[in-house]
């Protein structure tokens, strides 16, 4: 039967080639026919990666990590948020183990934990008022909508005042859009609750 595998055996060695004879199949798996031993495979079996493979998976999800926490956490002391480089450095002064079979989002709080000993960190949001003119509303309007839009008013002369609420870590990266958009002429305020 095509049951979409793209060699219906099952391999004592498959470097070798060497087939698995039907007793240990059955012994394994309590079945001989492959729809079922390969089911049992996907399902409750380990894949074997590369030590390339293993490798990048490992530095893909620590950049994750990285990448994360110095968009939504800040240095408490001067409210500014912590430069990639240094969120590294600290991982590994810390000698934090990354998983690379977790999401970042799933190991945040323990690494989170794991710095705050060598670095001060904390996640904040911020809640930003941004006024923009008319001339500029539409093109920042829709860049707003990539952030958390808590309220927006259109006034009479069409200019925009908006309230985002954000990570803090991302205050930077807001203010650079909103300039790049508006050459500037834009104003804000952080509100604090």
């Amino acid at each position: 039967p095509d049951c979409g595998l793209a060699v219906e055996t099952v391999f004592k060695d498959a470097g070798k080639g060497t087939e698995q004879s039907p007793e240990k199949i059955n012994e394994a798996f309590a079945a001989t026919d492959i729809e079922t031993v390969a089911q049992k495979i996907i399902l409750n079996g380990n894949v074997q990666l590369t030590t390339d493979q293993r490798k990048a998976m490992r530095e893909k999800r620590f950049k994750e990590v990285v990448q994360t926490i110095a968009q939504n956490a800040i240095n408490p002391q001067t409210k500014a948020p912590h430069p990639p480089q240094r969120i590294e450095n600290a991982i590994q002064e810390a000698g934090i183990h990354v998983d690379p079979q977790q999401s970042a989002e799933a190991q945040m709080e323990g690494i989170v934990a794991a710095l705050k000993p060598i670095i001060p960190i904390s996640f904040e949001k911020l809640k930003i008022a941004i006024k923009v003119p008319a001339v500029h509303a539409g093109r920042v309007y829709s860049s707003l909508k990539n952030y958390a839009l808590k309220k927006e008013q259109w006034q009479n002369d069409g200019s925009l005042i908006g309230v985002v609420e954000i990570p803090a870590g991302l205050k930077i990266e807001l203010m650079n859009e909103l300039n790049h958009l508006t050459h500037g002429d834009v104003e804000t305020k952080i509100i604090e609750e």
